[in-house]
């Protein structure tokens, strides 16, 4: 049986539901887990966050800042608060996309504000001030970096990541990465960025799954030279212990406001990329980035309605009936053990569609990196055509990453 045939097969399976204004409520088994131990070790997993003594001493006596959101959690206690209980001088926050809460739409601009739980000054890292100005940073001696990643070229946390190791270079600044496990951290695919396609949500040349933590991302960014003028920055990572590349670590909190669960997070890779078409992938909805569906779209299977919430204020095709695709199921079951970026419903959606001019955005090709695949899928090429046409790439990039890994690889 080949992949497509599984593919079909499976989607077949997958509940069928039409909504009459309300959306269907995403099911108990797609509610975030926690994973105690990773499966391959059964050892707990304790991620850079938790192993305070390994940088506490590092703080002492020192003016620190840190670039934190709602994932920088110390087991139920959140960073910030932990540092200060230690007698640590927090000096201020920084924020990145979504906010110090985590509850701002994606692109929304995240404005500075006062912590109303501390009292400490958040500095965005958000909008038109992505890297931490001079200014800003005169007054710290060392910052800390502590976000949970998912392991997506375009998702963005990676990108302040850089601006933050960027600034510090520059102004000579201490800069300590608390790591944490990269839930998509078990393969790599995609196409590699292109030079001319680089921006906020693409800065490296790197596939759209990278295969790396947040850490060992890092460290890549400074051994490659890509911060500007070739600097370095003072780096310091505090590693997870017992995380290899083989395990499956299901998030304790949603990292974001539209990847609710570990469905989505596995989905993301792929589904990211109809962000830069018309297609809808359930912003506004209880299940986002796990389904997929537009009014035009010739599906009978499934179909929901975007609307206004939080963290999806102005979801697109918001208010509109969209058929399509539930992939909740799909993304739980199947796409945990796929190690690859899934073409099928792109080749397919883009088949089916009855107006293939202006489906590919200039999004598209940030998003993607290249403007190659919207010209492999325009010609008709097939998922092996297309994925052979991305393996030199590959190859050279997963020498380029073995070299900077903490942990134990999938291969």
């Amino acid at each position: 049986m080949n992949f497509k045939q599984v593919v079909n097969i499976l989607i077949v399976g997958l509940i069928c539901i039409k909504c009459s204004g309300q959306d269907p409520k995403p099911s108990e088994k797609n509610t975030v887990k926690i994973i105690v131990s990773d499966p391959a070790t059964k050892l707990p997993i304790i991620v850079g966050a938790e192993r305070i003594d390994n940088y506490l001493k590092l703080l002492q006596n020192k003016r620190v800042g840190i670039v934190a959101n709602h994932t920088s959690m110390v087991k139920d206690k959140h960073l910030v608060d932990v540092l200060i209980d230690s007698k640590i001088n927090v000096v201020k926050v920084f924020s990145p996309e979504h906010g110090f809460r985590g509850n701002a739409d994606a692109g929304e601009v995240v404005n500075s504000d006062i912590d109303k739980k501390t009292g400490l000054p958040i500095v965005s890292l958000y909008g038109k001030n992505k890297k931490p100005t001079p200014d800003q940073i005169k007054d710290l001696d060392v910052l800390i970096f502590d976000i949970q990643d998912v392991g997506a070229r375009f998702y963005t946390y990676i990108s302040t990541m850089h601006y933050v190791m960027e600034s510090c270079a520059e102004n000579n600044k201490k800069l300590i990465v608390l790591d944490r496990p990269n839930p998509n951290g078990h393969y790599v695919d995609g196409p590699i960025l292109e030079e001319k396609f680089k921006s906020f949500v693409g800065m490296h040349p790197v596939p759209i799954v990278h295969g790396m933590t947040i850490g060992e991302y890092a460290k890549m960014i400074n051994g490659e030279n890509w911060l500007a003028n070739n600097s370095k920055c003072d780096l310091t990572i505090i590693e997870t212990k017992n995380y290899t590349h083989n395990s499956f670590y299901e998030l304790p909190l949603k990292p974001s406001p539209n990847l609710p669960n570990m469905s989505s997070v596995y989905l993301y890779p792929t589904l990211c990329l109809f962000e830069g078409t018309p297609i809808s992938v359930g912003r506004g909805t209880d299940f986002p980035f796990q389904v997929l569906g537009h009014p035009k779209m010739k599906s009978d299977r499934f179909s929901f309605t975007p609307k206004s919430r939080a963290g999806a204020k102005s979801p697109k095709l918001k208010g509109e009936i969209c058929k399509g695709y539930n992939l909740a199921k799909f993304g739980n079951d199947y796409m945990k053990g796929k190690s690859m970026v899934n073409l099928y419903w792109l080749i397919d959606i883009y088949k089916d569609y009855p107006e293939k001019e202006g489906f590919f955005t200039k999004m598209f090709h940030l998003l993607s990196g290249t403007d190659q695949l919207q010209k492999q899928l325009e010609a008709g090429k097939t998922e092996k055509e297309i994925y052979a046409s991305w393996q030199d790439g590959l190859t050279n990039f997963k020498k380029i990453r073995k070299k900077y890994l903490l942990y134990q690889d999938f291969e």
